[in-house]
């Protein structure tokens, strides 16, 4: 009987250490709200979320490079304040992190869709792009399948980021050719992994960004991309809806740095 009453009383003991643990836990998570930017002023620093790719943000020999990286950086960098910025996958997660107010910024390209105007608040137009059918080239005898056109999408699985615009856009497509078309929503991986992917021949389609597909495209030598399954829109930052002086002083200074040779320099390296 001493013994059993010794054993539950360890027990006990562990349960209770286990649940003042866990409150210890909760209480050390950081509690973020979305802020304008006086309060970024106020704190010096910048908390941005960006993707992990070729185009937005990457490291090269040790050197952090990418168009999106490089530009709020310097914006950064005129205004006094210590950029922190952090690379998420998930389209998911970076736009539920800037409602939040754990990020200031979403410096990635992002589609601009009504959808997504009830969410935040967009900058100034920095890129016109589409999104395209990432598809391999035509192979003898398996020519069927190869995609020509919107049309031959019916009943095909196609692979996109969890979460992405380019959802609304396929469920329209659906709605067009009044047929069915699968999609597969993917969130581990970003959309130069799925070209990977791809190519490897571990799936047979995906849909992503053109700039991005065009910018990893040499990798991938056995890779289509010209089918367009979308018209060109228009692609910018976000920030909350909570920090319209953030997204003036955004719109502002790159209004005057976008007429600078510095910022044709940037552009060209990406995109040219």
């Amino acid at each position: 009987m001493k013994r059993s009453w010794l054993r539950y009383g360890i027990i006990a003991l562990a349960i209770a250490a286990g649940v003042i643990i866990l409150n210890t836990q909760k209480e050390q998570r950081p509690v973020f709200s979305p802020r304008d930017y006086a309060e970024i002023a106020s704190s010096g620093i910048l908390r941005a979320v960006t993707e992990y790719n070729a185009v937005s943000y990457h490291v090269t020999e040790d050197t952090l490079q990418g168009f999106d990286y490089e530009l709020l950086n310097l914006f950064a960098s005129e205004k006094g304040l210590k950029l922190e910025i952090t690379p998420e996958m998930s389209f998911e997660k970076r736009l539920k992190g800037l409602i939040s107010g754990q990020y200031d910024i979403l410096a990635t390209g992002t589609v601009v869709t009504t959808q997504l105007k009830d969410s935040l608040l967009f900058t100034r137009t920095l890129l016109l792009s589409k999104q395209v059918l990432v598809q391999r080239k035509k192979e003898e005898g398996k020519d069927s399948l190869y995609i020509h056109s919107q049309l031959d999408l019916a009943n095909k699985h196609l692979h996109v980021i969890k979460g992405s615009p380019a959802l609304l856009r396929i469920h329209n497509l659906i709605s067009e050719i009044a047929d069915t078309i699968y999609i597969d929503e993917v969130d581990l991986y970003g959309p130069e992994q799925l070209l990977a992917m791809v190519s490897g021949g571990d799936i047979d389609y995906a849909v992503c960004d053109e700039n991005i597909a065009q910018a990893s495209i040499d990798e991938f030598p056995n890779l289509d991309i010209n089918t367009d399954i979308s018209f060109t829109q228009f692609y910018a930052w976000g920030v909350s809806k909570h920090s319209p002086a953030l997204l003036d002083s955004l719109n502002v200074w790159m209004d005057s740095f976008i007429q600078t040779k510095a910022y044709k320099n940037l552009y060209n390296k990406y995109f040219n």
